[in-house]
């Protein structure tokens, strides 16, 4: 296979008249990548309701996006590798639309005699034959003929952060849930509560070494004066205290601090912390894969290590009842429980404990979900794989709950989507009689306010008795 070259035409080649043209049709996807890359977030080009507004009555591109057509015309064909913008002047007469064609022309214009230094007349029309833009454009030309392979450009996925922003943002009206922070002794955990207490989401109850805290706050630069403190001795103390609360009704949600998942979880799982409900403690991520078309639940990557087909049942009706929270008891969420093949193997406990699961469903012993398994997980997440091996299922390739075998595989499929997928993973512990928020020190804010509005929305629920 020959690769492609450009190849330049010299200041000596370049002859009056001469010209060349690049053709472009522009898309949402062109208009993003603009934004992202230029940081012009006009509302113009990326809000489809204020745009209805404005003078053009819709979303336009960005003028500068017709203006980097010219520049990669004279930098790739005409003057072409090695070429030096000197000088730009460019008149935008119409806008350009999501569809439009531009078809850009250069022509020489004007050659100096001391100098390598030509001038174009730049123009650029829609597939209508109006022009869009027009100008001259300056340049440095190249003396020397260069012939070079052309860049290889890298294929970019666009991840519209916006799967985690509804949900975040059908939580204002909800009233802020008073919340045992547990251990907040360093300064990434206080930033994380002052987040979620400028969204409105928790009234913050902190719970630790007061003097740890209170220099915590200092270092983040935090005002906790109008916080509830609750001074304990160390992390264990600051854990059990928590649970106490939340068992009384002091507090409705319980969010980890600077301690390890461990250390809070030992105060909460005992059945003498009387945190416990019908349902198994269990573990949930709500993941916003950019490769996936929607968002994921998975679960238990982080709490319970072998779960026979029982405990599973709970973990999976904590994972549905989650979901439904989020997304509506109208609607049921497809369960995906994975296996490493998609046929029943009795030497695979795996495969056995989906069949049952599945057989649990239609039992009626698994409420208000749609499960399918054994599944690999190429057949859960990709209707393609489903169809290659002839499954015929309504979760496989649309799954909205991956039910892992064990903790192991969990756990490193949410890090593998997380680290190598650019996922965000807000992490929710299910089955007590309050939420508990797990945050890492590497979330990003969102993914913190996600945690907070999970936490939000199941304390809501349970009010009103949904779950």
């Amino acid at each position: 296979m020959n690769e492609e070259l450009l190849e330049n035409v010299t200041f000596d080649e370049l002859t009056i008249g001469r010209q060349a043209s690049l053709k472009k049709t522009l898309t949402q996807e062109d208009i993003t990548l603009f934004a992202a890359m230029s940081g012009d977030v006009n509302p113009a080009h990326m809000d489809e309701l204020y745009a209805q507004s404005d003078i053009f009555h819709g979303i336009v591109g960005h003028g500068m996006w017709s203006g980097s057509l010219i520049s990669a015309l004279l930098g790739t064909i005409l003057p072409g590798p090695g070429t030096i913008y000197l000088e730009q002047d460019i008149k935008f007469k119409k806008p350009v639309r999501i569809g439009d064609t531009i078809t850009i022309t250069l022509i020489v214009r004007e050659k100096r005699e001391d100098k390598p230094i030509v001038t174009f007349d730049c123009k650029g029309v829609n597939q209508q034959g109006d022009v869009v833009v027009e100008g001259l454009a300056t340049v440095l030309a190249p003396t020397k003929k260069i012939r070079i392979a052309r860049t290889s450009l890298p294929h970019v996925e666009i991840h519209n952060n916006d799967r985690f922003t509804a949900i975040i943002e059908s939580c204002q009206g909800l009233s802020a849930i008073r919340t045992a922070v547990v251990h907040p002794v360093k300064a990434n955990s206080l930033l994380a509560v002052d987040d979620c207490v400028k969204a409105g989401f928790i009234i913050p109850v902190l719970i630790g070494p007061l003097a740890k805290i209170k220099a915590a706050a200092a270092e983040a630069d935090v005002d906790i004066t109008a916080w509830e403190l609750i001074d304990t001795d160390h992390s264990d103390a600051a854990a059990a205290k928590a649970a106490e609360l939340a068992a009384t009704g002091k507090v409705e949600a319980i969010m980890k601090g600077s301690l390890t998942t461990e250390e809070l979880l030992a105060a909460i799982v005992p059945s003498k912390a009387n945190l416990r409900t019908k349902y198994r403690i269990s573990h949930a991520y709500v993941m916003d894969v950019p490769a996936y078309h929607k968002p994921l639940i998975i679960t238990d990557a982080a709490i319970n290590i072998a779960p026979c087909a029982a405990d599973k049942a709970d973990i999976c009706q904590n994972a549905i009842n989650l979901w439904r929270v989020l997304y509506g008891e109208d609607k049921k969420p497809k369960v995906a429980i994975l296996a490493a093949t998609e046929f029943v193997n009795p030497r695979m406990q795996a495969t056995v404990d989906a069949a049952t699961l599945c057989k649990m469903s239609d039992r009626g012993q698994i409420s208000n979900g749609i499960l399918d398994g054994p599944l690999a997980f190429d057949n859960a997440i990709n209707k393609q794989a489903a169809a290659d091996k002839g499954i015929i299922s309504q979760v496989a390739g649309d799954a909205d709950i991956l039910l892992v075998p064990e903790i192991e595989s969990g756990n490193i499929l949410a890090k593998q989507l997380t680290f190598l997928g650019h996922a965000d993973a807000a992490g929710m512990v299910l089955g007590a009689r309050v939420p508990i928020m797990l945050f890492s020190r590497a979330d990003s804010l969102r993914t913190k306010l996600l945690s907070c509005a999970l936490a939000l929305k199941i304390v809501a629920a349970r009010k009103e008795g949904k779950i």
